[in-house]
């Protein structure tokens, strides 16, 4: 029997013959398969090796028995005979074989399985402890990257809260020079509503100028209370960023340490010359954060700052902007004033020209009315005849004798003509009072078109005395405190 497979020092190989088992897998040296790699402080240890020598069994000369050429064979003794009957059988002696050959070759085959698996099991294990070592390292670089990225958050955040603060300072300095700039235009809208109330009849009304000076009146009332809120915020507001400052100053102290600590870490390999077995070291855990609440702790001192800038940000935007509406919107409110009173001008002497206008259509239209009423007073007369002759002739068709008295085409046509005429004299009388009532309509309009006419020209002529006590007003600059 020929053996087949390969030992750390020798090969065989040759023609299996057996057909009791499948042939095992092809497995590869170990020398072509597997670097041994050796650890820092280890001794490198030697490959078991099987013995390739078998020592030779030596047979006693006397043991061999000659050779008989005559071929007959030797006379056995019966002392022998039991001995014989207890030797074993060729069917004992083919299945010993087999059971041998069976069980060197399962060995055979689970040594080479065990081989294979152990290379394959220490070039996993190499691999996942490279692996381990790289994603370490690579956890390292992406903690240094979020230190990195939360140093610069909070670095800005600093510097963005330190200009806030300043610029809120500056913006509090400002509230106190914009209030004594407000009396003037509030007695000059005062004087006007005043001089407005003597308008008379419809005129008096609250209009958009009314409106516009009671709301200017307002205006500079609201603006110094405003102000002075507004300081009173800034105080307050100022002590919630020093806090948030604070805040920002130490957590980003604490990033830097961090960072250092974390940045040596990182340079380490496996020829650092500090490295050191520190034993129970994975088991001590002396962290208070995950990488969560770390990350939400700063997020939120960024935030809680933010909040604050933001509040800072709008409160002096607020401050800005009460400093320039304290001027823009006395300014707007001056022209929308302005604007009102030369638009309610404008529509004065607008509607006292249409009602002029007016008053002469309606004169016009008197005429013309009173012409109509006389053509239908002349039409009614002149369907007066008509309906006689229909008339007439009805009845003079009622003496026909007889079988006479047909309703012809001619009487059909003669009760259709009297109830047409008849319903036109109607239809003209109607149209007749009609105009009669709109005549005397035109000449109630043409006396209050007189009347509206007068009192128009009163309202225009106060609203321009408004527009000429109206010519001065603050600047801006002084309004909003400089």
């Amino acid at each position: 029997m020929e053996f087949l497979g390969t030992t750390q020092v020798a090969s065989y190989c040759g023609t299996r013959k057996s057909c009791l088992f499948p042939d095992p897998a092809p497995t590869s040296t170990t020398k072509d398969t597997y670097q041994s790699y050796y650890l820092p402080g280890y001794r490198q240890l030697s490959s078991w090796k099987p013995s390739l020598f078998h020592k030779v069994i030596s047979v006693p000369p006397g043991s061999y028995e000659p050779f008989n050429p005559t071929g007959r064979p030797p006379t056995v003794l019966p002392t022998l005979r039991s001995a014989l009957h207890a030797r074993y059988s060729p069917r004992d002696w083919h299945h010993a074989n087999m059971v041998q050959l069976k069980g060197s070759e399962a060995s055979r085959y689970w040594a080479g399985r065990l081989n294979t698996d152990s290379v394959r099991l220490m070039q996993d294990k190499d691999q996942l402890t490279h692996h381990m070592q790289e994603e370490s390292r690579r956890n390292l670089g992406e903690r240094i990257s979020n230190i990195d990225f939360w140093r610069s958050e909070l670095a800005y955040e600093l510097e963005c809260m330190l200009k806030e603060t300043q610029a809120l300072e500056t913006a509090k300095r400002r509230l106190e020079c914009a209030v004594d700039e407000m009396q003037g235009p509030l007695k000059t809208a005062l004087e006007c509503l005043y001089y407005r109330e003597k308008r008379k009849g419809i005129d008096l009304v609250h209009d958009d100028v009314e409106k516009n000076l009671i709301k200017e009146v307002d205006t500079f009332k609201d603006c110094q209370e405003i102000l002075a809120k507004l300081a009173q915020r800034i105080s307050h507001q100022l002590g919630i960023n020093r806090d948030a400052q604070h805040a920002l100053e130490q957590d980003l102290s604490d990033k830097s340490s961090a960072h250092f600590i974390d940045v040596k870490c990182f340079n380490l390999r496996n020829t650092s010359d500090s490295i050191n077995f520190y034993h129970g070291v994975e088991k001590a855990d002396g962290t208070v954060s995950v990488p969560a609440t770390w990350a939400k702790f700063s997020e939120d001192n960024v935030r809680s700052s933010q909040h604050a800038r933001a509040n800072s940000v709008k409160l002096r935007e607020d401050t800005e902007a009460a400093l320039e509406s304290t001027s823009e919107e006395l300014w707007n409110q001056f022209i929308s004033t302005n604007l009102a009173f030369n638009n309610r001008i404008a529509e004065v002497a607008d509607a006292k020209n249409k009602l002029q206008a007016q008053l002469a259509k309606v004169l016009q239209e008197i005429f013309q009315t009173e012409d109509t009423i006389m053509l239908l007073e002349r039409s009614i007369m002149a369907k007066e005849y008509p309906l006689k002759v229909a008339q007439t002739r009805l009845e003079g068709r009622t003496k026909r004798p007889n079988i006479e008295l047909c309703r012809d085409a001619p009487q059909f046509q003669l009760v259709s003509e009297v109830y047409t005429i008849d319903d036109t004299l109607q239809t003209l009388k109607q149209r007749l009072q009609e105009a009669r009532d709109t005549l005397q309509m035109l000449l109630n309009n043409k006396s209050k078109l007189e009347h509206d006419i007068s009192v128009k020209a009163n309202s225009f002529f106060i609203d321009k005395k408004c527009m000429e006590m109206r010519k001065t007003f603050p600047c801006t600059p002084r309004l909003i405190g400089y």
